[in-house]
């Protein structure tokens, strides 16, 4: 066997499964026990978001002051937080605090990235030009009164 044949063999076996491996992404979302009603919609958007591009979000909940003797709060912030969003994601790591922070880690269900694929390439595309209408029928103008 020529072994510069052999050798590119495996260069191409190693490439191709380069090419199949993913990526794991860790986005990192931070929030603070006492958040307000609105803001909490944002963070839980940008949640919302990194599961649907298939990525993992490690959710931090920062304790300052007097907010460390209330872990309670950090944690039932942490299960509302899984509640809303359990359609795209699960708990894969459960509320623990360390320290002053608590954290929990949620991954997106299986085949998250490829739903969402589907799903644009389900959708019909809008044409990138100017919308093309078609001409209205011109009404006879010298019509009697």
């Amino acid at each position: 066997m020529d072994y510069g044949k052999f050798k590119y063999e495996t260069a191409q076996k190693a490439r191709e499964s380069r090419k199949n491996q993913v990526q794991t992404v860790i986005k990192e979302q931070k929030l603070r026990p006492k958040i307000d009603d609105h803001d909490y919609a944002t963070k839980r958007g940008h949640v919302m978001r990194f599961l649907e591009a298939g990525s993992k979000v490690k959710v931090t909940i920062m304790f300052r002051g007097r907010e460390q003797s209330r872990p309670e709060l950090g944690y039932r912030l942490l299960q509302r937080l899984a509640a809303d969003v359990a359609d795209l994601g699960f708990v894969e790591t459960s509320a623990k605090q360390d320290g002053r922070n608590m954290t929990m880690v949620l991954a997106p269900h299986k085949g998250a990235k490829t739903r969402v694929k589907a799903q644009q390439d389900a959708a019909p595309r809008p044409r990138s030009g100017p919308a093309q209408e078609p001409a209205p029928a011109q009404a006879d103008t010298a019509a009697p009164q």
